[in-house]
């Protein structure tokens, strides 16, 4: 059995996973969004501070499995370099009390195995990832042949949901509170700009939209907020929608995924399911449990390198808030 770590934002979580199965036998995930909502986002050395109490109390509950274990994974980067710290310190000391390898985990890689929990691997795929942290198109040949073909240049599609949900009080994580009053809103009350629209950029611009919504919620009333909420869901779906339809003109999209905690928005789910249609594409999602930051993932991941032996040394292995992808 492999021991996965996630500690990249404001969820504390630690899995197990059946190497010779994939299957999935533990898996506890504590959230910090009640914390970090009464400041209307993440503070990262208040994440910090909850995951160094919440991590130790998860593994307690995992001793009964320490016997069968065979590595101990982490997630290394991307993430807040505080909060990976937590997970990363954590994991060097199970690799040493227990004698195990030690798997660092790019956390991008983990939502695309998302889609593979306690299932078969299967590529190639085109990998939407949204998320609050990243916006990107990604070529998925195999675990160790991915290619980025487009990312956010600033804001997120996860980002700038948390942002505007911010602008009207909603409070924190934003995507969900966004969606649910978008359901009443009118999507065509607002004509918001398309980002990027006449550009043949193939990349992701939410800060112009973002500060259009800031300019309609000054002016509004709050019974208007469903409509600019709508209206905003709309256009920032519609940017990507876009992007996609400029990217499909060079390639042929034949399995299409969307992966991260973004990826749970329904609106744009079914937009994108629009848009394979005339492709006859096939659509794979995560389990909406598994959308968000979690350590099966992590897992899934890990139980691949574990089998290629990719693993990483301690001193060697170090946190990066960036994308190395």
């Amino acid at each position: 059995m492999i021991l996965s770590i996630e500690s990249s934002c404001d969820d504390s979580a630690i899995a197990i996973t059946e190497i010779a199965t994939c299957k999935l036998l533990f898996h506890k995930k504590i959230s910090q969004e009640f914390e970090h909502s009464l400041y209307g986002g993440v503070v990262p050395e208040l994440a910090a501070r909850l995951h160094a109490e919440a991590l130790p109390k998860i593994l307690e509950e995992c001793k009964p499995y320490f016997e069968h274990l065979k590595a101990v994974a982490v997630t290394s980067s991307p993430g807040l370099t505080v909060t990976l710290i937590e997970g990363v310190t954590m994991a060097k000391a199970i690799s040493v009390a227990l004698k195990i390898p030690l798997i660092g985990v790019n956390h991008l890689i983990g939502h695309i195995y998302s889609l593979f929990i306690e299932k078969e691997a299967r590529f190639p795929l085109t990998v939407l990832l949204v998320s609050g942290g990243h916006t990107q198109v990604m070529e998925v040949k195999s675990l160790t042949e991915i290619t980025t073909v487009a990312k956010s240049m600033d804001d997120s599609f996860g980002e700038s949901f948390d942002k505007v949900a911010k602008m009207m009080g909603l409070g924190y994580p934003g995507g969900p509170l966004i969606q649910e009053l978008a359901k009443d809103g009118d999507r065509k009350k607002y004509n918001f700009t398309l980002p990027l629209a006449q550009s043949s950029l193939l990349a992701f611009s939410y800060s112009g939209l973002k500060n259009a919504v800031r300019l309609a919620v000054e002016s509004a009333e709050k019974d208007e907020y469903k409509n600019i909420a709508a209206s905003f869901e709309h256009i920032a779906t519609g940017h990507i929608i876009n992007k996609l339809k400029r990217y499909f003109k060079t390639i042929t999209p034949q399995t299409f995924a969307i992966v991260g905690g973004a990826s749970a928005n329904l609106y744009l789910r079914s937009q994108i399911e629009l848009l394979l249609k005339p492709y006859h594409a096939s659509l794979l999602l995560s389990e909406l449990k598994y959308c968000s930051d979690n350590a099966a993932m992590i897992g899934r991941v890990a139980v691949e390198m574990y089998q290629k032996k990719m693993f990483s040394s301690l001193d060697t292995l170090d946190v990066s808030p960036k994308s190395i992808l």
